[in-house]
């Protein structure tokens, strides 16, 4: 297990721990928490449990990990960029774009398109990126 694992591990953790408490800085609300009373929290539970199972037992801790990271991701895909790519209906669209129409976009929401907001974004690389270390970590 590599420190830059560890270290990317702790990213995602506090990067997404910002859907079950708002991160807002000034004006500008990164995302909005909906507490742990959410599918968001028990993913993070997940999240958790692979992590410590990875530092435990990292014989197959590695692979609970990496299953609950690419569960997660596929959740994320099908969530977000799926619509982005494959198109979103009307009432989907709209219901998307009020739901994170007070966060940070670095492309602004469309009316036509379903674009993910700052955080997501972000979050969707960090999640890929520790899928690929963990499978940097399997292979070694």
């Amino acid at each position: 297990m590599t420190l830059v694992t560890i270290l990317f591990e702790a990213i995602l953790f506090c990067w997404f721990f910002g859907c079950i408490c708002t991160y807002k800085f000034k004006n500008y609300i990164l995302v909005e928490g909906v507490g742990i009373k959410s599918a968001e929290f028990i993913m993070l539970c997940l999240f958790v449990i692979g992590v410590i199972s990875f530092w435990i037992q990292p014989f197959w801790g590695k692979w609970f990990l990496l299953g609950v990271l690419v569960f997660w991701f596929a959740v994320q895909f099908f969530c977000h960029w799926y619509y982005t790519f494959f198109g979103a209906s009307e009432k989907k669209l709209k219901g998307y774009n009020d739901c994170f129409k007070n966060t940070v976009h670095i492309i602004p929401a469309s009316e036509t398109k379903l674009i993910p907001d700052l955080y997501h974004i972000i979050l969707h690389l960090l999640i890929l990126t520790n899928i690929g270390l963990i499978i940097y970590n399997i292979a070694i």
